[in-house]
């Protein structure tokens, strides 16, 4: 029996991109309600192209009413982890390929009321 040869594709300077988000001053009710997180990874699924592999996965905290949730997508995923106490949430999200980015601003403005958000976008190359 011979063995047949599968070419291996590779895809010179491939990588992924990675935003990190911090949204201040956001109204803590709205970072205590999971529908508010849900409409607002919808939007970004919407936004950004993207397919998740399943429901979210979504963990609230008793003491505090926090919540974390994470989203995988056939892209990679998104996580969120929010901090009424703080008034605040902190955003990831990570796509195998490069893409254009989403209103991140906007966004947390309309559903968390968020009055400052810092966006980091990072290259993630997959070779050295």
């Amino acid at each position: 029996m011979a063995l047949a040869f599968v070419p291996v594709l590779t895809f010179n300077n491939m990588s992924g991109l990675e935003w990190i988000v911090e949204a201040h001053g956001c109204n803590p009710t709205a970072l205590t309600d999971q529908r508010s997180l849900e409409a607002l990874f919808g939007a970004l699924i919407s936004q950004l192209d993207l397919h998740p592999l399943g429901k979210t996965k979504w963990h609230q905290f008793p003491h505090t009413g926090g919540i974390t949730g994470v989203s995988l997508l056939s892209e990679s995923h998104i996580a969120c982890h929010t901090f009424p106490e703080y008034a605040s949430l902190c955003l990831n999200i990570f796509c195998c390929r490069p893409r254009a980015g989403a209103d991140f601003e906007s966004l947390l403005k309309q559903y968390l009321g968020a009055a400052h958000v810092s966006v980091r976008e990072l290259d993630r190359p997959y070779q050295s």
